[in-house]
């Protein structure tokens, strides 16, 4: 077992000497976004009575009121709404997929299906309470080569009106790339010569501050994110936010609270400090998010495994994807990022069914906040071809560790 840790340890140091000038581009966009959300600390000019707190109805909490001023300025948005009441990425999707879609709207995936959480939410699986419930239509057109299918999106345009664009730019379950800004301006450019009006709408999750730019900077009208992922800097024990457009930001508060009150209301119950505290941090989190994965795509390209990106790719998200082929070996690996984590290494994740998802699901999270990926995580459907989705990691020198960890454990099978 020695000579297993060993060899690991050996294989892992030397796949990072060889990483200096990926490293070197990570750590640029880290300070160019560190500048930028300090920028809009200073601007909004928070101070220590931000951190306060409100209880009830929340009336007049100037923190919160900061706080959406501040990730507003950080994504170029004309309104945010941030609030502890969202309680996933998915739930703050559905919110606003429910506020902009009225009756007889048709909604259009043009990535192909969207990630397996909201299946029941659109109606791709029946549910009583989803979208197509309310008689709202769905559509998608699958992505060809990793790009968008142009041709097709122009053609569906000028069929008929379509009141939404969904854009996924992570992965999710799908075997496909992560979907690049490049590629989401090019293809804003060509909705907007067919329609100026349709709302194009992003799921930003596991994408920010991973690049330099946000969506909003290339022509989208809303994104939406979680801050269990990148923004909260594994600080904020839970919410998320929406931004963009002040009018779409209007309707989406109003359908989280109460129609007429909408942004006015909310208690944030003394998670101010957690909010901003977690965005401060972000960009420095990301980095470490981003350094382990490109570690962990050189590693495991080395011991003959199909990864995604490769270590020297264009970096979209914090999210690394490893083909095992094999079942046990990825339920192993997962295994090994669970014991090679601080909290709950002595528990060991087996597959089950899990709400949301079709395929029993393998998980491994061994965080501070239940369920968050911007904490080292590895989890994977049990289907073919057994692809292990890993994210996060709070500091570069704990996701190396819990990568050896991870990697050795699997080659003790």
């Amino acid at each position: 077992m020695e000579d297993i840790k060993n060899k690991v340890r050996e294989l892992v140091n030397k796949a990072e000497s060889e990483l200096k000038e990926q490293y070197k581009i990570v750590d640029e966009i880290c300070e160019f976004n560190s500048e930028k959300v300090l920028t809009a600390f200073q601007k909004n000019r928070v101070t220590e009575t931000d951190f306060g707190s409100t209880t009830g109805y929340g009336y007049d909490d100037i923190g919160r009121e900061k706080i959406e001023k501040v990730f507003a300025e950080v994504f170029h948005a004309e309104d945010c709404i941030v609030r502890g009441q969202f309680i996933s990425g998915t739930h703050a999707l559905t919110v606003a997929l429910f506020a902009f879609l009225r009756p007889g709207d048709t909604m259009l995936s043009i990535n192909g299906k969207p990630y397996d959480t909201l299946d029941e939410v659109i109606g791709i699986a029946e549910n009583a309470s989803s979208l197509k419930s309310f008689g709202i239509k769905y559509e998608q057109i699958d992505l060809i080569n990793d790009d968008f299918d142009y041709e097709k999106i122009v053609e569906r345009l000028k069929k008929s009106k379509v009141k939404l664009i969904e854009i996924q730019r992570s992965k999710g379950y799908a075997l496909r790339k992560s979907i690049s800004l490049n590629k989401v301006e090019n293809v804003i450019k060509r909705i907007r010569e067919v329609d100026k009006d349709v709302i194009i709408m992003i799921d930003n999750c596991y994408c920010e501050f991973v690049g330099k730019k946000e969506p909003l900077e290339v022509g989208a009208d809303v994104i939406v994110g979680s801050l269990i992922k990148n923004l909260g800097g594994g600080i904020a024990p839970n919410g998320a936010y929406i931004a963009g457009r002040k009018d779409l930001v209007k309707l989406a508060a109003e359908r989280l609270t109460v129609p007429g009150e909408g942004k006015g209301v909310g208690p944030t119950l003394g998670i101010n400090r957690s909010f901003l505290q977690g965005l401060f941090f972000a960009p420095s989190v990301v980095r470490s998010s981003v350094k382990t994965a490109i570690l962990t795509s050189k590693v495991m390209d080395s011991l003959g495994y199909k990864v995604e990106p490769k270590y020297n790719e264009e970096r979209v998200d914090i999210v690394q994807t490893i083909e095992f082929g094999d079942r046990d070996k990825l339920i192993k690996y997962c295994q090994g990022i669970q014991t090679g984590s601080p909290i709950d290494s002595d528990s060991l994740p087996e597959p089950c069914e899990t709400p949301g998802y079709i395929d029993p699901i393998i998980m491994a999270s061994g965080s501070f906040t239940q369920g968050s990926s911007i904490e080292l995580s590895c989890d994977g459907p049990l289907r073919e071809p057994f692809v292990g989705f890993q994210q996060g990691a709070l500091t570069y020198e704990y996701g190396k560790l819990g990568l050896i960890n991870a990697v050795e454990y699997m080659l003790k099978i």
